[in-house]
């Protein structure tokens, strides 16, 4: 009996494949990219570039930045209830803003006029 081949990459052909604008030279930009300690990111593999890759199972996944080892970047993720450490190159990485809402706008909607709730009775 042969024993089974399960290598890193098993069973990532839908999962690793491009669309066929996104094929070519891999973007500088997106290689030499710096992020900070505390930036979210999101976990967006580049099949094109194999070295600093992340498990498949953690595709789409979004962490933080917890620090730099080398060229690449320490990301703590949760998975189910553990909190782990990956060790990704940033070309695997994709920044994600913030959605919170900023302070100017909190304070400008707290501005408005209030509006009478009331209307005063008319005098017949």
């Amino acid at each position: 009996m042969t024993t089974r081949m399960d290598g890193f990459r098993k069973r990532t052909r839908r999962k690793f494949k491009k669309n066929q604008s996104q094929k070519g030279k891999v973007s500088i930009r997106n290689y030499l990219q710096k992020l900070d300690v505390g930036d979210k990111v999101s976990l967006t593999v580049e099949p094109a570039v194999q070295t600093g890759m992340y498990r498949p199972r953690f595709m789409g996944i979004i962490g933080t930045v917890v620090g730099k080892r080398g060229q690449c970047y320490q990301v703590e993720i949760t998975d189910i209830h553990k909190k782990k450490v990956l060790v990704v190159h940033p070309v695997h990485l994709k920044k994600v803003s913030d959605s919170k809402p900023s302070s100017k706008s909190k304070s400008a909607s707290n501005n408005k006029p209030a509006s009478k709730s009331k209307a005063a009775p008319k005098s017949k």
